[in-house]
């Protein structure tokens, strides 16, 4: 269980990529999100998201307590879940990717006020939720430029 808990909240070894993993791991979902995942039904997506959120919070908690340290760099799949969550339902143009990769960094590396507060959950909860809440902020923004424009 512990290397299972390991390889999923390293996003299978992205996180032990020596610069800036949690970058890395939102990178593969934007491609994977470009060239395959804009295909899914909006009901399989956010089941998608969903289990993911979930299965991260279980290897979030394992893996940061076998570690014994709050919220270690080498988790990932907090990125995983919330790039997927700024994605979602975007069509899958480089400009809007782009725009989703460089926001949701954004949001994530500066911690806007709610994005903070969710920080503070307990455990793999903290973990996974600020970057939940983090996807959600990227994908409101894009949408508003979506609509005035």
């Amino acid at each position: 269980m512990k290397l299972l808990a390991k390889s999923i909240a390293t996003f299978f070894g992205v996180g032990f990529t020596p610069i800036a993993p949690g970058t890395a791991a939102s990178s593969i979902v934007i491609i994977l999100y470009k060239f395959l995942l804009y295909r899914m039904s909006w009901p399989l997506y956010l089941g998608l998201i969903f289990f993911v959120y979930l299965v991260g919070v279980w290897a979030a908690t394992q893996y940061s307590q076998q570690l014994g340290q709050k919220d270690p760099g080498k988790v990932v799949i907090d990125e995983v879940a919330g790039q997927l969550v700024a994605t979602f339902t975007l069509s899958p143009t480089w400009p809007l990717m782009i725009s989703s990769f460089l926001l949701f960094r954004l949001f994530d590396i500066i911690k806007p006020p709610f994005i903070r507060k969710a920080e503070s959950f307990a455990k793999g909860w903290g973990i996974m939720l600020d970057d939940i809440v983090a996807g959600f902020y990227t994908s409101i923004v894009i949408n508003i430029i979506l609509i005035l424009k």
